[in-house]
């Protein structure tokens, strides 16, 4: 077993992951607990080798590492009950309206490759409104259902695999200190980093004002190569330049006409905001996870409560990115009010999920 934790393989010049990188990963799960390899088939959704290099590509193919890290994701969804997380419903339902209202995150549709089109309201999240243990589990049970559900299906529809999504964060009210939310934010990050990696295949920045661009020009040189390809900022709302790979349908409700931003609720009578609870994509999610409650209630009572996860320490790499910006944005510090969002902006992260 040493030899398949000394060697480094890569990926060949094409992009093509090295077949006997992944041979030896499977080899070395062959050996682990049959727990680990139940809680993994959750994981892959019957795709092993497509998740053996996502964790290779995470840890640069190293096998010894990409193996260490799996394990490790795999024994955090036992301790933390992952598996169940999807039949665990925020309740009543106006706490989970109150969640979807302060942390902005919907599905608003698919790319014309079938990716889905995941949309973050970044600047106009307050996360106030519950407990940091809310917020982490309806983050979790978005990543699940879209690892257990929305992938698979959008595999099955388009006849190939699907197992990344593209996320379009919009920027707008990014500013003084509307997102004093830093320790939520690397929680929730670091959960991402280290046990959803290389779900995304492209970020795409939209209505990003001056301070982010200054923030930017800071944050980009300090983080991997593999990460930087995937960020594309775009100009306003980047409506043009989404179009090219998504339909209009499909376009997040702040992309479609400058100056939407993410406040805006309804087009055309329907409920296009895809942040809402009453959007289609919030409304089967949360049936979906009270159905699953449901199924498994003559084993358990469903109790009121938050799903409680254990928070693993945030990576050093990122923590020292959040320094970095935080000592470039100091010398700001008096002028327009800057502390506040110095702090924010410490806590935005593009790795993982």
């Amino acid at each position: 077993m040493f030899k398949y934790l000394q060697r480094e393989p890569t990926e060949d010049k094409m992009g093509v992951p090295d077949p006997e990188a992944i041979k030896q990963f499977q080899l070395l799960m062959e050996e682990v607990d049959e727990s680990l390899k139940k809680t993994f088939e959750n994981v892959h959704q019957g795709y092993p080798n497509e998740t053996f290099v996502r964790f290779l590509k995470a840890r640069d193919w190293n096998v010894g590492k990409a193996h260490k890290m799996l394990v490790d994701c795999l024994q955090w969804r036992i301790d933390s009950e992952i598996d169940n997380i999807l039949a665990k419903p925020i309740i009543p339902t106006d706490l989970y309206r109150a969640v979807r209202d302060s942390q902005l995150l919907g599905l608003s549709g698919y790319s014309k490759e079938g990716l889905p089109v995941i949309a973050i309201g970044v600047g106009l999240s307050t996360y106030d409104k519950a407990s940091v243990n809310y917020y982490v589990q309806s983050h979790i049970q978005m990543n699940e259902y879209r690892d257990r559900v929305v992938l698979p299906a959008a595999t099955k529809k388009y006849g190939k695999y699907i197992g990344t999504c593209v996320k379009v964060l919009d920027m707008t009210g990014l500013r003084l200190s509307a997102l004093n939310h830093i320790k939520l934010l690397t929680v929730i990050s670091t959960i991402d980093d280290l046990n959803y990696p290389e779900k995304t295949d492209t970020y795409y920045i939209v209505n990003a004002p001056y301070i982010f661009s200054a923030c930017w020009k800071v944050v980009k040189p300090l983080l991997q190569e593999r990460t930087r390809r995937k960020i594309q900022v775009l100009q306003g709302c980047g409506k043009d330049e989404l179009l090219k790979i998504m339909d209009y349908s499909s376009l997040p409700h702040f992309c479609r006409r400058q100056g939407s931003g993410s406040s805006r609720n309804s087009e055309n009578g329907h409920t296009s905001n895809c942040f809402l609870l009453d959007h289609a994509f919030h409304q089967e999610l949360y049936n979906f996870v009270k159905q699953q409650a449901i199924r498994t209630e003559c084993v358990a009572p469903i109790k009121q409560g938050s799903f409680h996860v254990n928070f693993p320490d945030p990576n050093p790499d990122d923590a020292e990115i959040a320094k970095t910006i935080e000592s470039e944005f100091h010398k700001y510090g008096n002028h327009n009010g800057l502390n506040g969002l110095t702090k924010s902006l410490s806590g935005l992260r593009f790795n993982g999920s």
